[in-house]
């Protein structure tokens, strides 16, 4: 018998493009069995077009289930209250503005099927415009994720390439239902996708795909985006950095590994690891304001080669931290 899937839709002032999403949804060679949306307090039409959208997939029999109390949560606490209503087996998580291509279900399905272990996966996608027009560019390559990266996480290695920076983007992701009840509460702290994936990677069993099956859509006003990694772009972000970014790491590093602590089934040395990384960037957070003085603690941040190992851009993050601004 198919695993079933539910689709978590999460909504907020997504009029313009929620149609084409939820088309491209109930357009799937193979139908999902529930749609769930969660709306986060939209002021617009985006309710309105859902409901009418969604008549046809209730006609034909797919469990819809609408969820909003007209508060804002934010998007990491709207997606968790909506996989939270999901009853699947599989969990698929669906932006309000992107497209599916038709086989994005039935392939994620079949790769769950093959691998009954597999807790959590997620793939590439087309970027394209507003007008669904293609950039020319995949989310990997946006992402700059290598070979190397997904060889090491498709052999199981995959703990360490995530505790050291995220690659997992929530409009391609999708997981076992059980995955959530094992991570959840969602911390504050992190993003529901990147959370659910150091989660799914510390228990041992994450897929990325080279698959583009989602047309994700770059329109300017998306709530979390993606640019093309050139050199300007990075050194542009390097450069705008402040002493937040590494406040925020640190906060997040030890939620990481208090929280690895409690779940069953994480190994040991995934827990010395994430509390090696929270020391790590609380040293960063700690570096003195004044860049003349920072260079010592910067060394002292990197021995037994730290920055290589839990720092997003590796040894480049030393050059960040050396020019953050206050």
């Amino acid at each position: 018998m198919s695993l079933t899937v539910s689709v978590a839709l999460c909504t907020y002032n997504g009029a313009q493009f929620v149609e084409q999403q939820i088309a491209s949804i109930l357009g799937q060679r193979q139908r999902p069995t529930e749609i769930v949306v969660s709306d986060d307090a939209s002021d617009d039409e985006t309710l309105p077009r859902v409901r009418k959208a969604l008549q046809s997939a209730e006609r034909s029999g797919i469990a819809v289930h609408m969820l909003g109390d007209g508060y804002r949560r934010g998007v990491t606490a709207n997606f968790a209250r909506a996989i939270a209503a999901c009853s699947s087996d599989i969990v698929m998580l669906s932006d309000q503005d992107d497209v599916w291509h038709g086989e994005r279900v039935s392939v994620a399905v079949e790769a769950f099927e093959l691998n009954p272990g597999m807790l959590f996966r997620h793939e590439n996608a087309r970027l394209v415009d507003a007008a669904g027009e293609p950039l020319g560019i995949t989310l990997f390559e946006a992402l700059a994720i290598t070979d190397a990266d997904r060889e090491r996480i498709n052999l199981g290695a995959a703990f360490p390439v995530y505790l050291r920076r995220n690659l997992a983007t929530g409009a391609t992701v999708s997981f076992r239902r059980e995955l959530f009840d094992l991570a959840a509460p969602l911390p504050d702290e992190w993003v529901h996708d990147e959370w659910l994936a150091i989660v799914a990677a510390a228990l041992g069993s994450v897929q990325i795909a080279r698959d583009a099956n989602v047309d994700y859509r770059q329109h300017g006003s998306n709530v979390i985006g993606v640019a093309a990694p050139t050199l300007r772009y990075r050194l542009g972000r390097m450069l705008a950095t402040t002493r937040h970014r590494n406040d925020a790491l640190a906060a997040r590093s030890r939620t990481l590994a208090e929280r690895l602590r409690s779940i069953p089934g994480v190994p040991s040395e995934f827990t010395a690891a994430a509390a090696t990384k929270a020391q790590f960037e609380s040293e960063r957070a700690a570096l003195p304001p004044s860049r003349l003085r920072r260079a010592p603690g910067i060394w002292m941040a990197n021995r037994g080669a730290r920055y290589a190992r839990f720092a997003s851009q590796g040894r480049l993050d030393m050059l960040r931290d050396l020019l953050l601004r206050s």
